[in-house]
């Protein structure tokens, strides 16, 4: 039986990069947690779609492309500004701190730190840049103003390119 590819969703391929480049940090350990999918499903959808009917639309697009594993050295080199490459990172360090596979494991395990750092070296950011960007996910991390933050920075960005 052929595997077939889903539709195309109804976002730009530049918003297809950043999605494709969060869904390789939650594959790192070879395990696409529910946790990770909804994350980046809630994430996603109030970034790229308005109203909560076009959301929930949109995300049941994006479903199909998470369970896509694309390794991250195809997808960030699309990125095209320094603002995506500093979302990316924040996303993916928010995507692997999001969960544990057991409740023993430490919350980001080494499959997801190598990654990780792979992720960190394609970016090519300074270590004062990762470590600050590190530092506020973990300040907003029982609350969502970095992300509304974030969110608003990409409609932003997205909006005068």
């Amino acid at each position: 039986m052929a595997l077939q590819v889903p539709p195309p969703p109804s976002i730009s391929p530049r918003q297809l990069t950043l999605l494709r480049v969060a869904a390789s940090m939650a594959w790192s350990d070879g395990n696409l947690a529910k946790e990770e999918v909804e994350l980046m499903l809630k994430r996603f959808s109030s970034l790229f779609a308005s109203g909560s009917e076009h959301q929930a639309e949109l995300q049941k697009e994006l479903r199909d492309y998470l369970m896509q594993n694309i390794p991250l050295e195809e997808s960030v080199p699309h990125l095209q500004s320094q603002e995506e490459r500093e979302f990316v990172l924040r996303l993916g360090y928010e995507v692997i701190s999001s969960s544990a596979r057991t409740p023993e494991e430490d919350l980001i395990n080494p499959e997801e730190a190598d990654a990780y750092n792979q992720l960190v070296a394609l970016l090519n950011l300074t270590p004062e840049r990762v470590a600050t960007l590190e530092e506020e996910v973990r300040g907003a991390s029982n609350n969502d103003s970095l992300i509304d933050n974030l969110t608003q920075q990409l409609k932003d960005f997205f909006e005068l390119h």
